[in-house]
């Protein structure tokens, strides 16, 4: 996990982005990305965040990932944003080993079989 209490820039002077994960108190997560990571946070505490989050407080940074470029930060936000809630934890707990499995489509049979 990335966590940073400033807003850090990268070797060419750019402020770096981060895609975070957000543990809500009734145990959803919530998926965003931001160029402050601090003040985001302070934000999403506070109430001001996002409408989501506002009204599941209080949050915990839960997991981050930190960019060089914000376009990066937000894919990746859109990205995790689509998976499931297990492909999440896998992600938060570190077992990206798990994550090929976890992204395969389950398909049912069909109680009716086509004819």
């Amino acid at each position: 996990m990335f966590f940073a209490g400033r807003i850090e820039t990268n070797r060419n002077g750019q402020n770096m982005a981060w895609m975070y994960i957000l543990k809500c108190v009734d145990d959803s997560y919530y998926v965003g990305s931001t160029k402050n990571l601090e003040l985001r946070l302070s934000q999403h505490q506070e109430g001001v965040g996002a409408r989501y989050t506002a009204r599941r407080l209080p949050v915990e940074l839960v997991y981050s990932e930190e960019y060089d470029r914000v376009a990066d930060a937000f894919k990746r936000e859109k990205q995790v944003q689509n998976w499931s809630r297990a492909k999440r934890e896998a992600l938060i707990h570190g077992e990206t080993d798990l994550l090929p499995a976890l992204a395969k489509k389950k398909f049912s049979k069909s109680l009716h079989p086509p004819k």
